[in-house]
């Protein structure tokens, strides 16, 4: 029977809106990287140096913007900027679609499009942070953020599956197409939420002013700024063997977009895993835990470097999945517990910011890394780094000791 937290979350008619619209623009997200990595590499003349070029074009907008992005969702209805977000990621994938479908798709062309995308992620992110205490009360915070999770996994593992058979059988610029339609489908939804102000900044206060603010809350938490720094490299490697490593060695010697397919489609049923474990686990110590989970990150990438079996890697893919999911659950938490609901947007900005600022960088030197170092044992160097990040992040104190925020017990009750 369901608890009476998620009873309370079933009854709240803005979340179930929040939660369809989440979903939906996931599965949208879903088609996307195998569609936009096996459609650039099959392009006349496509190879893992245009690929990186093209990675690279939507993860440096989305890095730039994305400061501004958390002072946007600060100011105005957190509702209105998540439309705008899902409206240009629709326009962006659209657009790829058609050049791909119509042969004239140039690297130019294809990045501008990239970028576009990369600007409507700097709008979501903060956006979805923010709004989510502006809808869901504390003590059924983590069952909401839970929920949320598990529809984009879900909505991840079906997307994977099906982006990749449509990838296969009639090529990525159709799934491009699919992924624009579930953007502005989820568009479509967001425009029902209300335009909640309660929360948010006053637009009386000068953006910088506003900025270095959210700079005080990100900086005074130690946990905040070392997590992130340790994700900021952990992303540049896993950027590089995910986005641009990792498929060439599946065109290369697996055969191509199914085998890739299958290795992201382990780590998105991990990632259902991991979310349904957060729906009923409060750890007394969340980062903790959490940071305890990345050390899972590098493992796929190893064993694929060292040319284990196909399915070991799918395996190491599924694990990953739990604990990258389960740590996005418990660290959207933590922030939104301990950060003042009118910085949230600014202070996850900072975190996205600092979390993706070397993501480019991974993709652009992963095309010559390749050629330098061969792919195999690019692959290994950056998933022996992304491993070593966590016992990094291990050695703070707060990263080690902050304890979760316990709500009243007559909040947290629940009925079978």
């Amino acid at each position: 029977m369901p608890t009476s937290q998620t009873r309370e979350l079933v009854a709240n008619q803005p979340y179930l809106v929040l939660l369809a619209a989440r979903t939906i623009s996931m599965l949208g997200m879903a088609f996307s990287p195998v569609a936009l990595a096996f459609g650039v590499l099959r392009l006349p003349g496509g190879d893992a140096g245009s690929l990186s070029i093209v990675l690279a074009a939507q993860t440096l907008p989305m890095v730039v913007f994305m400061l501004v992005g958390g002072v946007v969702a600060d100011r105005y209805p957190r509702s209105v900027v998540l439309l705008t977000g899902e409206w240009l990621a629709a326009l962006a994938w659209g657009a790829i679609g058609v050049m791909m479908l119509t042969g004239y798709a140039p690297i130019w062309l294809l990045s501008v499009a990239a970028a576009l995308a990369g600007i409507a992620g700097s709008l979501i992110y903060p956006a979805l942070n923010g709004i989510i205490p502006d809808l869901v009360p504390e003590h059924v915070r983590q069952r909401g953020n839970a929920w949320l999770a598990m529809g984009a996994s879900a909505a991840r593992l079906a997307g994977l599956v099906a982006g990749g058979a449509v990838v296969v059988w009639l090529g990525g610029g159709w799934a491009m197409i699919v992924a624009c339609a579930m953007y502005a489908i989820a568009g479509v939804l967001i425009m029902g939420l209300p335009k909640v102000t309660g929360t948010l900044a006053g637009a009386q206060e000068h953006p910088i002013r506003q900025l270095i603010d959210g700079w005080g809350e990100f900086s005074s938490r130690q946990w905040l700024w070392v997590v992130v720094l340790q994700w900021s490299v952990m992303l540049m490697m896993l950027q590089a063997a995910h986005g641009v490593l990792g498929p060439v060695v599946a065109e290369a010697e697996l055969g191509g977009a199914a085998a890739w397919t299958a290795i992201l489609a382990g780590e998105a049923l991990g990632a259902v895993v991991g979310v349904a474990i957060a729906m009923f686990w409060k750890p007394r110590r969340p980062i903790l835990v959490a940071t305890l989970l990345t050390l899972s990150a590098g493992v796929p990438a190893v064993l694929l470097g060292f040319a284990f079996p196909l399915w070991t890697v799918i395996l190491a893919a599924f694990v990953m999945g739990i604990g990258f999911d389960l740590f996005g659950v418990l660290w959207m938490t933590t922030m939104q517990d301990e950060v003042p609901p009118e910085s949230l947007s600014r202070v996850a900005s900072y975190d996205a910011l600092g979390s993706l600022m070397l993501g480019p960088l991974g993709l652009v030197l992963a095309g010559p890394a390749t050629l330098l170092f061969g792919a195999h044992n690019a692959l290994i160097g950056s998933g022996v780094i992304a491993i070593v990040t966590a016992v990094f992040a291990l050695a703070f104190p707060e990263v080690r000791q902050l304890e979760a925020k316990r709500p009243a017990a007559a909040e947290v009750v629940e009925a079978a």
